[in-house]
């Protein structure tokens, strides 16, 4: 068979191929594409067709592996990529937690912070946010229990003046419950 004559053959099996088409898409525009790409492939393969071979299930075959192949590029594309005019705060959300360097920052700053703290003030935070009772801390530092409240108090105060730039710009959840269990009352 010569390719003109394999070219009309094709052509001619374009109806069915639409109907067969649309059994996959339900979209009648994207049933004419994916015809047109089973056409076109078929033509271009001419010389894999093997004659006498059931030429409606050879391109019935293109077009189911054509149709799949579509799919999985376009759902992998969907995955990867954000397709929308403005990126949602929810997409930048995820996109900036994972720095790990603003972390090593966070955690610096942090650490100044506390470094600027006098011992009077920083001692008692500390054992505070290890997880010391108020009254053990008054014990271990032989001072009043008030004494121990009002220091953790101006420690908090001292701390969040010093960190301000990140009051509310935590960048996650868990940043988040540290940062109020550590300047909460």
């Amino acid at each position: 068979m010569t390719q003109p004559e394999f070219n009309n053959l094709v052509l001619r099996q374009s109806g069915s191929l639409r109907t067969y088409a649309l059994h996959f898409t339900h979209d009648s525009e994207d049933a004419d594409d994916l015809v047109q790409d089973t056409l076109l492939k078929a033509i271009t393969y001419y010389n894999k067709f093997a004659e006498g071979t059931n030429l409606k299930g050879w391109l019935y075959t293109i077009m189911k592996n054509t149709f799949i192949n579509n799919y999985r590029r376009i759902t992998k594309i969907n995955t990867l990529v954000t397709k929308s005019d403005e990126i949602s705060s929810a997409n930048l959300f995820f996109s900036s937690t994972v720095n790990l360097g603003e972390g090593k920052f966070i955690l610096n700053d942090i650490q100044n912070a506390l470094g600027s703290l006098t011992d009077d003030y920083r001692v008692p935070f500390m054992m505070y946010f290890e997880g010391h009772k108020y009254h053990e801390i008054a014990d271990y530092l032989k001072i009043p229990i008030g004494t121990v409240k009002t220091r953790i108090h101006v420690a908090r105060k001292l701390l969040k003046a010093q960190l301000k730039s990140y009051d509310r710009g935590v960048t996650n959840k868990t940043h988040a419950a540290q940062e109020e269990s550590i300047f909460e009352d």
